[in-house]
């Protein structure tokens, strides 16, 4: 598995906001900055953010410490890009290989739907191997752009399109496997899936009802919610920070710590880690998508981190809600 060169004109913006740089182990990686002091950095390989910093410098997604950043082992923490495939619910390797691919910056994508207000941007292009297509015979073009706003939100941005010349269709399940960093899981709620019904992976994928009270951590937990709504908060106390999720395009949800059994099993994951992560993904796993030759189709995602307003002694995730 190789990657190919990238000229510096292939970014799709000049410096200061966009820049090419080596990663850990020489992997090429795309640098976005905003001008008041925001940041992201996205590996060609996997097409993987794996640094968003506010403009205090602080970092704000999780990356393991022993996460290894060396093809084809997928890099642990940031937010991978799951495609084809979610989990190991079918017959590839888990997450699908999208994950696992060198990415080309794309130089010349078709017109954008919605205009990118920041300068801060990079499109990349993942197209089938001669490898991908003997595990999942289909002609396709991922197309990604990851743009960095002038507010400090992350805005991720995936096109599919059925490029088959046989007239076939076919059908794909997706997530932005998005590892949040926070302070103490013990201290984090989420607000925005209550009530909803989910398939409980630690219970043969069942399908329960969550209670009427926001979600907090005790013990492992690996959901997928369904039919979830377009914004997700997720609430650090001890930051006082709040996360929002803003999602179009992919109904479902999941909600993942492996804590501390599973955490000690995983040989790219510290034994003590789980205390500082959340993954919560927006995804589309139950009905998955299906796209004739020539269709696209469109998954967005949106993170912002806001200061938490307190009420009562409570942190008020419902005016982070009910905001637009």
């Amino acid at each position: 598995m190789s990657s190919e060169k990238v000229p510096s004109s292939a970014m799709t913006s000049t410096t200061p906001h966009v820049d090419l740089a080596k990663g850990i182990n020489g992997l090429d990686k795309i640098v976005l900055r905003e001008s008041r002091g925001s940041s992201a950095e996205v590996y060609l390989y996997g097409a993987q953010v794996t640094s968003w910093k506010n403009d205090h410098g602080e970092e704000l997604l999780f990356v393991s410490n022993k996460a290894i950043f060396k093809p084809p082992k997928a890099i642990r923490g940031g937010i991978p890009i799951c495609f084809p495939q979610f989990a190991n619910h079918g017959p590839l390797e888990s997450h699908g290989f999208a994950r696992n691919r060198f990415w080309d910056v794309d130089t010349d994508p078709p017109p954008f739907p919605t205009p990118t207000y920041s300068k801060a941007y990079v499109d990349l292009i993942l197209r089938p191997s001669e490898d991908d297509i003997k595990v999942w015979p289909h002609s396709y073009e991922f197309r990604l752009r990851v743009a960095l706003g002038p507010g400090g939100d992350l805005m991720l941005t995936s096109r599919v399109r059925n490029t088959n010349p046989d007239g076939k269709p076919f059908s794909f399940s997706f997530a932005y496997h998005t590892y949040f960093s926070v302070s103490d899981i013990s201290e984090v709620r989420v607000e925005g899936l209550e009530t909803l019904d989910y398939f409980d992976n630690l219970k043969s994928r069942e399908r329960f009802t969550e209670q009427g009270d926001a979600i907090t951590f005790e013990s492992e937990v690996d959901k997928i919610y369904l039919s979830t709504p377009t914004k997700i908060a997720i609430l650090d106390h001890e930051k006082k920070r709040t996360f929002v999720i803003r999602k179009d395009g992919l109904p479902d949800a999941v909600v993942w710590n492996p804590w501390d059994k599973k955490a000690k099993a995983m040989a790219d994951f510290g034994d003590d880690e789980y205390k500082h992560m959340l993954c919560v993904e927006a995804a589309a796993i139950e009905k998955h998508i299906t796209l004739k030759p020539g269709e696209e189709w469109k998954g967005r995602l949106e993170l912002s981190a806001v200061p938490s307003s307190y009420c009562s002694g409570q942190l008020d995730p419902q005016k982070v809600l009910q905001s637009s």
